[in-house]
């Protein structure tokens, strides 16, 4: 019985799929995406497919832009971009979003909601729009990570369409003793903030007032960056007929860098 809002590259019978973009915005794909049906399933109730960024980048799609609900002249950043701002407005309990690079976590950022971004494999993406086959990601907005913790657990594990699906289990207890946890945080980031440092400064010490002790760690420096050439590849290659077409001159943005 709860609602939530879809992010609108999820494929719903009889709703259109309009990927936020002209060339697409009367899309009706004749299936339910394998998370669609799971929420149904568990008994959540849909009641809107949330803006997203056209073609899974950015807050602008073919009807303006979507705005952070706490600030109305920024916009809620992307590509989750309705699922975020809609979460946080309080307009739906949950929403689902999807990411590939920055998707979910940029918007939650911007909105001051929570978004799970689960590990690759995890979340089936059959009937969703594919922009990197081997980096998209379905996850959850939600206003806490409880919430995150129920609606992943209603969504998870293989469907037997998503090759890339790994069968493992999803362990979460409410009642875990968090003072038992070792929580680590990178401190050179936390340091070197240059926004939002007091928020940072204070959820450690939220963890310290709850007993647990935040460990100082370091990632090593790998050149992440280099991903950005399969992104590029794989989405040239997603939307080879469009750009062939000519259509993708309908596109809104046609800034430097835009896809």
């Amino acid at each position: 019985g709860i609602p939530y809002g879809a992010k609108d590259l999820l494929a719903t019978k009889g709703i259109p799929t309009t990927w936020g973009s002209v060339p697409y915005k009367d899309q009706m794909i004749d299936e339910d995406a394998t998370v669609i049906k799971r929420l149904e399933q568990a008994g959540a109730v849909l009641v809107a497919k949330l803006t997203m960024g056209e073609l899974a980048w950015g807050d602008v799609w073919f009807g303006g832009k979507t705005r952070n609900p706490w600030k109305l002249d920024q916009g809620s950043s992307g590509s989750s971009a309705g699922s975020a701002s809609a979460t946080a407005a309080g307009l739906v309990a949950f929403a689902i979003g999807t990411e590939t690079w920055g998707s979910i976590v940029s918007p939650s950022n911007r909105c001051g909601t929570t978004g799970l971004r689960p590990s690759y494999g995890r979340v089936s993406r059959k009937g969703a729009m594919a922009l990197s086959w081997s980096m998209d990601k379905i996850g959850t907005i939600c206003r806490t990570v409880e919430d995150c913790a129920v609606v992943f657990n209603a969504m998870y594990g293989p469907d037997g369409e998503d090759q890339t699906l790994y069968d493992v289990p999803f362990n979460y207890s409410p009642k875990i003793d968090v003072k038992k946890l070792k929580v680590g945080y990178v401190k050179s980031d936390f340091d070197s903030a240059k926004t939002n440092k007091e928020q940072n400064d204070a959820s450690l010490a939220k963890l310290r007032e709850m007993g647990v002790q935040p460990m100082p760690i370091e990632l090593p420096k790998l050149p992440v960056g280099d991903l950005h050439i399969i992104l590029s590849a794989e989405a040239g290659a997603a939307f080879d007929e469009l750009t062939r077409s000519g259509k993708d001159d309908l596109l809104i943005r046609q800034i430097k860098n835009a896809w």
